[in-house]
């Protein structure tokens, strides 16, 4: 968790933008990877590795924004 705590949220913020989102046109792919899970069509090994690799940032900036509110 010190690990967590050391990463600037500023950087998270700054992944979830560029990385969490990109490509932006014609929509953000994790936008379409989510719209596949819920359909229940994301089953191509890069479709799910994709979905992850996207998702990451998000994931991390949710779980560090729960560490802070935790630790006040």
């Amino acid at each position: 968790m010190e690990f967590l705590d050391r990463i600037p949220l500023g950087i998270v913020l700054l992944a979830c933008l560029t990385l969490g989102l990109a490509p932006f046109m014609p929509e953000p792919h994790i936008w379409e990877k989510l719209k596949m899970l819920a359909a229940g069509t994301l089953h191509r090994p890069v479709d799910i590795f994709d979905f992850f690799f996207h998702a990451w940032p998000w994931l991390l900036l949710m779980v560090k924004l729960a560490r802070m509110a935790m630790t006040r």
